[in-house]
């Protein structure tokens, strides 16, 4: 009797696959698991080599993520304009406590007209103080042109502080129109003035003579028993200075520093021998270095009537002039 035996040909064939399956599944494990060896030495070195403890570190994480999401938040809220709304809130709410400005308190103030500054400041009575542009405000009062420097202060609850520098005036400009201004050291222009404020003050001109004050000062300290003296100071041609004095005398002095302060100091000299101020010398005229030119007014006249004089008592006088 034939039997007939079946040969497992298929199922050959399935294990043969399934253990090529296994095989590839252990080899991508090993590489992983090398792969794993590789990256978990090196990070280990790096977490041993940083001094915070794992725990330390999550936190870390933590709290980075947790600050970018406030500050995706805080981007998404101000594109819809909630800080705006809060802080108008916050502003009535301060204004309804009391915090809200009702007084205002300037100090420092002299010279200046002191309403200038309240007239600047009335806009913000009643406002919050939390809505309160302090730097803006100061801004503001620098445009002044007394003033030199100012601070603003909140006094809770409802007090602005102002306190002003101002500057201090230095002497009169003459304009090129003939008006007067007060200014400062730095020839700051102050205010206008009339003659009777600008009476006993020190009156300069000339092209560029603001920025000179400080100069003009310098070459008066060389001389200072003449500096009470001095009535004007006039910059002649942006290169010498004219000095006028009360008594109405002109000193005309040389081009430079060094040469003006020798002949002022020289002047100064001669006055105190020769009392040249408040005599008849109308003017004196130092520019040269080796001589002084004095003008007396009506000093030619005064020769042609000597002369003539002269001619009618001796007639050989006047034909010897005129040989």
């Amino acid at each position: 009797m034939a039997q007939t035996i079946k040969r497992g040909g298929a199922g050959v064939r399935k294990q043969a696959a399934g253990a090529r399956q296994q095989e590839a599944i252990r080899g991508t494990q090993r590489k992983v698991a090398r792969a794993k060896r590789k990256t978990g030495g090196w990070l280990d070195r790096v977490m041993h080599a940083l001094p915070f403890a794992p725990q330390t570190l999550y936190r870390i994480g933590m709290v980075a993520i947790l600050g970018l999401g406030a500050v995706i938040a805080w981007q998404v809220a101000k594109v819809a304009g909630v800080p705006e709304l809060a802080r108008a809130q916050i502003e009535v709410a301060a204004a309804d406590a009391g915090f809200a400005v009702k007084r205002v308190e300037v100090r420092g103030v002299n010279r200046m007209n002191e309403l200038k500054v309240y007239e600047m400041v009335l806009g913000q009575r009643d406002r919050a103080m939390p809505a309160l542009d302090i730097e803006g405000l100061r801004a503001q009062l620098l445009q002044l042109s007394w003033v030199g420097d100012a601070r603003v202060a909140r006094q809770l609850p409802d007090t602005l502080v102002i306190d002003i520098v101002e500057r201090s005036p230095r002497a009169v400009l003459r304009r090129k129109d003939g008006s007067l201004a007060l200014i400062d050291a730095t020839g700051h222009e102050l205010e206008t003035v009339d003659e009777a404020r600008a009476r006993g003050l020190l009156i300069v001109s000339g092209n560029g003579v603001g920025a000179r004050i400080a100069e003009l000062d310098k070459l008066m300290e060389i001389a200072p028993a003449l500096k009470p003296q001095v009535a004007e100071a006039q910059w002649i041609g942006n290169r010498r200075w004219n000095i006028t004095f009360k008594t109405a005398q002109v000193l005309a002095l040389p081009e430079g520093e060094q040469s003006a302060g020798a002949a002022l100091l020289d002047f100064a000299r001669l006055d105190g021998v020769d009392r040249l101020l408040g005599g008849k010398v109308a003017s004196f005229d130092m520019r040269s270095a080796d001589r002084t030119y004095l003008l007396v007014p009506g000093h030619a006249d005064e020769a042609a009537k000597t002369a003539a004089s002269a001619s009618k008592i001796n007639p050989r006088y006047s034909k010897a002039k005129k040989e």
